[in-house]
């Protein structure tokens, strides 16, 4: 399942976006295309999913949108933004127990 990673904070809509990350402090902002993807890959169980609906949302082959798709779903990974799999794990803190 593709997920945002903990410490990111999307806006969203269909006519474009951003994406804030905590650890870097800065925007990555979306085209509209680029933020329907975002969000399908987000409501979606899997990739392949959120393909369909994207291809049938915009008319195109199944091969052109999971081209898309997998375009916006790798430049948010390699942001460090997103990944594939379960929730990054939560670092523990430690604390006084009292």
């Amino acid at each position: 399942m593709w997920r945002l990673r903990e410490g990111t904070h999307p806006v969203l809509t269909d006519e474009g976006g951003a994406i804030l990350g905590e650890r870097t402090g800065r925007w990555s902002y979306l085209t509209p295309i680029a933020s329907a993807a975002v969000m399908l890959l987000l409501a979606s169980i899997s990739e392949e999913e959120a393909v369909g609906y994207f291809a049938e949302r915009y008319g195109i082959g199944p091969g052109q949108a999971a081209g898309d798709v997998r375009t916006v779903a790798e430049a948010l990974a390699t942001q460090e933004l997103a990944h594939e799999g379960e929730a990054a794990a939560r670092t523990r803190r430690r604390g006084w127990k009292g």
